[in-house]
């Protein structure tokens, strides 16, 4: 009986919750106060067109109201709303407008084939699509494989078509003419003053996203208002953002919700700079024509910026230009370029599942009088976690003992806290997987320094095992990005008739580069490996030419393993 009651939490009151002192967490109450604070501040520029917080907040509303006018939002059967759009203005309305319906927006991957759209406008039963006149072509076609697929129980979603200027009108054109809706006449049949309501539980859906397909299978991500509000807040705060910032989008908002910043820009009342496409020229240009103070990237992003030519380049920069780095792990020679051209970067690391990145290297001023190289490497590594997550381990997957401090024990990167996702879309056998023993598992393999910070190895399925030894392709990869012809490169497991597997090394060169040599180059290239690594470390081939990636910037290793397996095993040389 003791027990018992020292298992109910006692408090020194037992008042209650009311309406009054408790409200259900929402990022959506963001947008309504930048309205309300700054009225007429630039909050969306996209080329020639230009919003104000006053009317973003409108055009929001007008969404929200259009949506449940056509009964899809609360009470209605079906509540996804799915976006297919690169970063401009109605993806990042959608974001707010979506959710002040009651319905979750889908915010879908533009680089994917028409099959895999198709398998989750289905998997997630959106009734209603809204996307890009560039990619309507590439919905339709999706579509039609659903409904080919679906047969007699299929019914057609509304299909929504958002016309962009710098696009070719006969897109638009052939979308108005197959029955689409016109974006700005949808919102048109919308109340700008349309009383919407925050979620009664912030446990609701707020947002649902697939996996970049780095695995194989997407599995759907569903987060929740609670999660996404307080996410948003800690963006501000680990990054140290300050009130009205110019945040230039070149991270895909389809991306973990554009890692919560799409909800952040809001709260500091900060002005949005969408970037269709993204280049390094697009990047210095906006830097200098906006004033843009920060930017978020994965490191294929950086490794672009720092090797522009110098006629795509604006250096000096006109102004300190804090960037975030996530996605994968950069190189500390990318990270050093960076910093060598002026930029500030904040390396951060997590997962769809954790609403975007969750850990932060955070910065100590120790570490300011420290050799630039060295500074780069500490970087490297994915620290400690966000104000917003409970609970970060690393541990051994077996018995779930936290491995200890020393930097070499590996174990398996878990979180526990409100930064983790609800779970996957219809997948209890995924739930039960990734939630085992009260942790969200997140399949990556670190290490735990002695200070704490930690730091990725590798991922469980990408670490190479040759003759009963483990290899990191993180740190193959890091000694590659050093060598002063490569580009970019990516470590797989090779088949290895003698030790099972070794390292084979995929290379893309540099512009400039002589190309005509490869076997002269694959051996300059692993007597540069050799000089710093242990021999069994030291990739055994060397294939050249330009990596696969998703559309946030990371390498598929998936098709570069199964690219190697069918190379079959390596042949005994002197190599």
């Amino acid at each position: 009986r003791e027990r018992e009651e020292m298992a109910v939490e006692r408090d020194i009151d037992d008042l209650p919750k009311n309406a009054a002192n408790y409200t259900a967490l929402t990022p959506l109450g963001f947008l309504e106060r930048a309205a309300l604070v700054h009225p007429n501040r630039k909050s969306l520029i996209h080329g020639s067109v230009e919003y104000t917080w006053l009317q973003t907040y409108q055009r929001c509303r007008r969404l929200a109201s259009a949506l449940v006018r056509r009964s899809f939002g609360p009470g209605s059967t079906v509540l996804t709303v799915a976006i297919i759009a690169p970063n401009i203005p109605a993806m990042y309305e959608a974001h707010f407008g979506v959710p002040m319906a009651g319905a979750v927006v889908n915010a879908v991957n533009i680089r994917l084939n028409a099959p895999t759209i198709a398998f989750l406008l289905g998997h997630s039963s959106s009734a209603v699509v809204m996307v890009d006149q560039e990619f309507f072509k590439l919905a339709e076609e999706a579509i039609k494989i659903l409904a080919d697929k679906s047969k007699s129980t299929f019914k057609p979603p509304l299909l929504i078509v958002i016309a962009d200027e710098s696009c070719d009108p006969k897109g638009l054109q052939y979308a108005l003419e197959r029955g689409a809706v016109d974006y700005e006449k949808f919102l048109q049949m919308g109340d700008p003053e349309f009383a919407w309501k925050p979620p009664q539980d912030e446990w609701h859906s707020i947002a649902l996203g697939y996996t970049s397909g780095t695995t194989a299978s997407p599995k759907g991500v569903v987060l929740h208002h609670r999660g996404a509000y307080l996410m948003a807040l800690s963006n501000v705060v680990v990054w140290g953002m300050k009130e009205g910032a110019v945040y230039l989008w070149t991270l895909p908002m389809f991306h973990c919700n554009g890692w919560c910043f799409t909800w952040t820009l809001a709260a500091i009342c900060g002005t949005n700079i969408c970037l269709r496409q993204v280049t390094a020229k697009g990047v210095y240009s906006a830097i200098a024509k906006y004033g843009a103070t920060h930017f978020c990237a994965a490191p294929v992003v950086l490794n672009a910026i720092v090797n522009a030519p110098p006629d795509e380049t604006i250096l000096p920069l006109p102004h300190v230009v804090y960037v975030m780095t996530a996605g994968a792990a950069p190189p500390p020679s990318v990270l050093f370029a960076m910093s060598e051209h002026g930029f500030r970067v904040t390396h951060t690391y997590g997962l769809s599942e954790t609403y975007g990145p969750s850990t932060i290297c955070a910065w100590k001023p120790e570490w300011d009088s420290l050799p630039p190289i060295q500074q780069a490497r500490l970087n490297a590594r994915q620290g400690v976690r966000y104000i917003a997550l409970e609970g970060l381990e690393i541990v051994n997957p077996k018995d779930m003992t936290p491995v200890p401090a020393d930097g070499t024990t590996v174990g398996e990167i878990v979180f526990r806290g409100n930064a983790v996702m609800k779970g996957y879309l219809k997948n209890p056998k995924a739930n039960a997987e990734a939630f085992a023993n009260g942790w969200f598992h997140s399949g990556d393999l670190g290490v735990k320094n002695p200070d704490g910070y930690i730091e990725i190895k590798d991922r469980s399925k990408d670490i190479i095992i040759s003759g009963g030894e483990n290899i990191s392709s993180v740190e193959i990869e890091n000694t590659l990005y050093q060598h002063p012809a490569i580009l970019e490169a990516s470590v797989v497991a090779r088949p290895d008739k003698r030790w099972g597997e070794t390292p084979c090394a995929f290379v893309t060169l540099k512009p400039g580069v002589d190309q005509s040599d490869e076997k002269r180059l694959a051996e300059d290239i692993m007597k540069f490996c050799r000089e710093k690594m242990p021999a069994y470390w030291v990739p055994k081939s060397a294939v050249f030419g330009p990596l696969p990636k998703t559309a946030t910037g990371k390498v598929q290793k998936h098709l570069l393993r199964a690219k190697a397996k069918e190379m079959g095993s390596v042949q005994t040389s002197k190599l």
